[in-house]
């Protein structure tokens, strides 16, 4: 009796969690704070792990609650669509107040840990909360404009890292906003290229043209061309103490050039495979580039 107690309380608790992980959107949350502490690395002089650990944790507090806040005001649009509709709040697993506890807490622990790193990077996560819920998630059912105006919260986690390790905004974090900034465009256009039936069932306009056409295409093409040139102009000593390499540019515009090959293939194919392949592209880009800002910083 007791072992299938256990095993029921511990079924349980595995649902609970799964929840809780889908209704912070889990796996952006950890992307977000990769970001974050790449930017952080970029910008200190001397690593902290104990603020590295606040960035961390404020950091997916602050996306998880952004999430938990979006999927509370979409509920109704989230049970039209198929990738949505198992999601805790229109599945009926979570209620509503249930996700708004967990979407208010979330917000004030997070804007708390970042606030221990320094006011200014409490003050952008803030923002990111309020970009994120106030303005983007009202906007996604009225214009395509949405991504754009979404991709200022997205872009904040990159240069957040260095913020909150130099207590300074300037031109360096800037620059590393910038990069993410572009970045958006042709990976969720890609990532709405896909999904565009799903996304119509919920009323959501997502694509700049509206349509999975060559002017879609086309802007996918030119805001990819833009990333790849911000994110080789610290090359060039432009951006203050972010730095890089001819080597690091070298490896970043090669990796672009990858990215840039798959937003053609879609130009010319206009299928979902190409946006699929496009959207994994950029992935890896995002990544590797980060990483290869870090490796190039400190060798």
């Amino acid at each position: 009796m007791k072992t299938a107690v256990s095993s029921a309380n511990s079924s349980r608790l595995a649902l609970v969690f799964a929840d809780f992980k889908e209704i912070t959107k889990a796996r952006l949350a950890v992307s977000v704070v990769f970001s974050s502490i790449t930017g952080y690395l970029l910008g200190a002089v001397e690593i902290n792990y104990f603020s590295l650990l606040l960035l961390a944790f404020g950091g997916y507090c602050m996306v998880g609650a952004s999430n938990a806040y979006n999927q509370i005001i979409e509920k109704d649009l989230d049970v039209l669509m198929d990738r949505t509709k198992n999601r805790p709040i229109p599945s009926g697993r979570m209620s509503v107040n249930t996700a708004m506890f967990i979407a208010v807490l979330l917000t004030v622990l997070g804007l708390v840990s970042l606030y221990f790193l320094n006011p200014k990077t409490a003050m952008f996560g803030a923002i990111s909360i309020f970009l994120y819920t106030s303005v983007y998630t009202p906007l996604k059912t009225k214009t395509p404009l949405a991504v754009f105006v979404g991709a200022f919260p997205g872009a904040i986690p990159f240069m957040l890292g260095w913020v909150a390790a130099t207590n300074e905004f300037g031109v360096e974090p800037g620059a590393l906003f910038m990069i993410q900034f572009f970045w958006q465009f042709p990976h969720f256009w890609a990532l709405a290229w896909m999904l565009d039936d799903d996304y119509k069932k919920g009323g959501f306009k997502m694509l700049p043209t509206g349509k999975k056409d060559k002017g879609t295409a086309l802007q996918i093409i030119m805001y990819t061309i833009w990333m790849v040139i911000i994110s080789i102009v610290p090359a060039f000593g432009f951006t203050g103490r972010l730095q890089l390499s001819v080597v690091g540019a070298t490896v970043i515009f090669i990796m672009g050039l990858f990215m840039l090959f798959f937003a053609f293939r879609l130009y010319e194919n206009r299928d979902n495979v190409s946006a699929k392949k496009l959207m994994l592209a950029s992935v890896s880009y995002i990544t590797l580039m980060q990483v290869v800002f870090v490796i190039d910083k400190f060798i």
